[in-house]
């Protein structure tokens, strides 16, 4: 009999990385979320499994049963030798701990694989993640880093990540980068896979004496932050970077490449085209039109986005400290000597 794995027992052996999780789902449930760091090797792929909902609905269990056993026997070689080109001891699930991750285990197992299957499934690990959000204990303090837009936050965040400093990127996990166009090039996530992102990250810095994060609102894209992480954020010391409007409009270009998606940049702009002053709102739709991205964005800037941040930056209840750059070299080691400054203060209170 294959053996089982409690939820408990499977994050700490992951953790550790001595087993690879393998989710067995079909790739449309996968990339609706899934276990951080898993792999995907379906039992079944998209239309193979809507097929066989079908039979289940229309006929009956024991014909949907059959038919994926004849879907199954056509591809179990190969999927035999997916588990054992990992050459790794593995974890198994699928949505309940039910038939896909019970076959998959089973078969691979009596290959030579050393497997298991994850008890009770995703859906298991998914419980957990909530209760985990709702009870997390966060303890690190936070720095946030805000700035106009186009002001080059998330690279930053990104380049100190790469020195080793503890970030959370919010805008990452979420796939939107928090304002109207910020969907363009990204794959928004949903909130299943923020939340398991989120506490991934969370948990691995929990004893971190401070974490940098970027200053969001509590909605971003189509997930939202929790309230505990929102509250923190919000009452967080706050450094605002500010950099000259030719450096942000080129920061904007270069990150979201309109040329590359016109349509989708022009949709987004009618979002809020109402939101701006007639003549000014005319003039943005004719230079998106002629594809003059350079001076439609540093009318975005002057008449919308800059305004709006304004008006956001003073309601923040933690303490101010500007930080003003000429180019992104510059502001990047004045955030970092920010940190390093807020870090020895934190660890001394940690």
């Amino acid at each position: 009999m294959t053996r089982e794995i409690s939820l408990n027992d499977l994050m700490e052996v992951h953790e550790n990385n001595e087993r690879i999780l393998v989710d067995v789902r079909s790739p449309g449930e996968f990339e609706e979320g899934s276990i951080p760091g898993s792999i995907n090797i379906p039992v079944f792929d998209n239309e193979e499994r809507a097929e066989i909902g079908t039979i289940y609905k229309q006929v009956g269990s024991e014909a949907a049963k059959e038919r994926g056993l004849e879907i199954f026997s056509a591809k179990l070689p190969e999927f035999v030798k997916a588990f054992k080109e990992l050459e790794r001891p593995v974890s198994v699930f699928c949505w309940r701990g039910g038939m896909r991750s019970k076959t998959a285990a089973t078969t691979t197992e009596l290959m030579g694989v050393d497997v298991n299957r994850l008890t009770g499934g995703i859906r298991t690990y998914r419980q957990w993640v909530v209760q985990c959000l709702e009870s997390f204990d966060f303890t690190p303090e936070l720095l946030v880093l805000n700035g106009y837009t186009g002001s080059g936050k998330t690279l930053i965040l990104n380049q100190l990540k790469e020195e080793g400093y503890p970030i959370i990127d919010l805008e990452k996990m979420a796939g939107h980068r928090g304002s109207i166009f910020g969907q363009i090039g990204l794959e928004p996530s949903n909130q299943k896979k923020f939340d398991s992102l989120l506490i991934t990250e969370l948990r691995k810095l929990k004893n971190s004496p401070y974490i940098l994060i970027e200053g969001e609102s509590r909605r971003i894209g189509r997930v939202h932050m929790p309230d505990f992480l929102h509250e923190k954020k919000e009452n967080a010391p706050q450094l605002f970077l500010d950099l000259p409007a030719e450096e942000r409009v080129k920061n904007i270009l270069k990150d979201y490449q309109p040329d590359q998606t016109p349509d989708q940049f022009m949709e987004a702009f009618e979002k809020i085209e109402r939101r701006i002053h007639t003549p000014i709102s005319r003039e943005i739709r004719a230079l998106l039109t002629n594809r003059d991205y350079e001076e439609a964005v540093k009318l975005l800037l002057i008449y919308y986005y800059d305004p709006r941040y304004e008006h956001s930056i003073s309601s923040q209840d933690g303490s101010h400290t500007f930080i003003q750059a000429e180019s992104m070299e510059e502001a990047y080691e004045k955030v970092k000597a920010a940190a390093d400054s807020f870090r020895l203060s934190a660890s001394r209170q940690h």
